[in-house]
């Protein structure tokens, strides 16, 4: 406030008590704490706050001017060549980076991912429980090329909680993605080998910190198994990738980036690993709607913002027609452009950690990574990450969350829906799925409670139609 009286000595900043005199007056017979509201954790969100700045050694994305952060798209068709086609034409529209999802063989990758130059486009994956096969299919297409810059995106555990079970035992699917992975990791340098990921319990309707506590548990189980088939324990920690979703709750994904580099870089430093977190943020499925799907560019912008400034390394921002079906062109080309313009034009990465400083910000950003340690601690008290989710720990904590969200505002559904329907197109194909079948390991097949993706909006939808 004192800024502004060095902009303009004729104008007064008002204070604090300034501030409350007018709330309170508006408020009339209502108290100032009836404006504080909570996440669905319960994590309280006052109306009012002060300054407050990052606290010292506070973890950042490193600055980069020429590229503040990857531009990452995904292509799920169920044809290879399509793949490529939706690929190639990603990279010419200005993405930086790619990931194959659903297939697994070196027949199927070398088709997606014809032409694309894996020295200078990082390629990645998304295979389920085929992970492990589908990181040996990418090293066929890579060709050993030490330069090659691989994202293998191995993430058995997200698998196990998204199916309620594995196809054999899902340690043996942890042993066996590591062994490849610390295999590849002497061929290729640069590569990423395990995506610690929360989202899925994001995307079932779990609140940040759980989300958080999750990619950190993940992280810790993916690096144990790193380190016992024969990476150094440092290295093992910087081969692994925090997966996060953003939504267009812009200053809660916000500070749940912040938080998670706090989380991580804990967990590094009591392991003696000295790592920094890279982040690969995802826009959220479960904010998205079928009904009014236009207002998606909405929800998608304000996440992709969210994540940028957060300090996400990679961001991917999913197509507005998502919830309807496979995206066309012209919905690929307007999630890629939507991070361009706020790249390129809106400036969001031309300051390092921008939200610092923020009293909102950073009380929430404290606030979401100490209950995310707290039920990290849970986690691993409870035996880790695995034991956690065949406990339905993991499933109790989405139920609550589910179940204090209470009836949401959702634009184009509850509020203002359209008085007439404006169709969009999408492609007709089903997204290519790998067979969990194809991954199967000798011994008795792991159960868990499975986390069911949800759109916080299908029921309202159905409802109202």
């Amino acid at each position: 406030m004192a800024d502004i009286a060095r902009l303009d000595p004729g104008i007064t900043p008002a204070g604090e008590d300034a501030w409350r005199a007018l709330v309170a007056k508006t408020l009339g017979d209502k108290p100032f704490e009836s404006l504080t509201k909570a996440t669905v954790e319960g994590l309280p969100i006052a109306p009012l706050y002060a300054a407050a700045p990052a606290p010292a050694g506070f973890p950042v994305r490193p600055y980069d001017a020429e590229r503040p952060w990857d531009l990452r798209t995904l292509s799920a068709h169920p044809d290879p060549a399509r793949v490529n086609a939706e690929l190639l034409a990603d990279l010419e529209g200005g993405a930086a980076s790619v990931i194959v999802s659903g297939h697994a063989t070196p027949e199927a990758l070398s088709r997606a991912l014809k032409d694309v130059v894996v020295e200078l486009a990082p390629v990645g994956l998304d295979a389920g429980f085929l992970g492990a096969k589908a990181a040996d299919a990418l090293h066929a297409v890579a060709k050993s090329s030490p330069g090659a810059k691989l994202n293998l995106h191995m993430d058995p555990l997200s698998a196990f909680a998204a199916a309620g079970a594995s196809p054999g035992p899902i340690e043996s699917h942890l042993v066996s993605a590591a062994t490849v992975g610390v295999r590849l990791a002497q061929t290729y340098p640069h590569a990423q080998l395990f995506l610690a990921s929360g989202r899925i319990a994001h995307e079932a309707g779990g609140g940040e910190a759980l989300e958080v506590a999750f990619a950190g548990s993940a992280a810790i189980a993916y690096a144990k198994a790193l380190v016992r088939a024969g990476l150094p324990v440092g290295e093992a920690f910087g081969r692994i990738t925090l997966g996060l979703a953003a939504d267009a709750d812009y200053f809660v994904s916000l500070a749940k980036m912040r938080a998670a580099r706090q989380v991580f870089a804990r967990i590094a430093t009591a392991s003696g690993a000295g790592a920094t977190a890279r982040i690969e943020a995802r826009s959220s499925r479960r904010m998205l709607t079928a009904k009014d799907p236009w207002t998606n560019m909405i929800r998608l912008t304000a996440a992709g913002f969210a994540a940028a400034a957060g300090g996400a390394d990679a961001v991917i921002l999913g197509a507005f027609t998502d919830a309807l079906g496979l995206p066309t062109a012209f919905a690929r080309r307007q999630s890629r452009n939507a991070q361009l313009v706020l790249m390129e034009e809106g400036e969001i990465g031309r300051v390092a950690d921008p939200a610092a400083g923020s009293g909102y910000v950073e009380a929430l950003t404290d606030q979401i990574a100490r209950a995310a340690w707290a039920k990290l601690q849970a986690i691993e008290a409870a035996g880790g990450l695995i034991a956690a989710l065949e406990a339905g720990l993991i499933a109790r904590e989405v139920e609550a969350a589910n179940a204090a969200r209470g009836a949401p505002k959702i634009l184009g559904v509850t509020a203002f829906p359209p008085t007439e329907e404006a169709p969009v197109d999408v492609d007709p194909a089903a997204p290519a799925t790998p067979d969990p079948a194809d991954a199967r390991l000798p011994g008795p097949d792991g159960r868990c409670a499975a986390l069911t993706p949800v759109r916080l909006s299908e029921a309202y939808e159905a409802a109202g139609a």
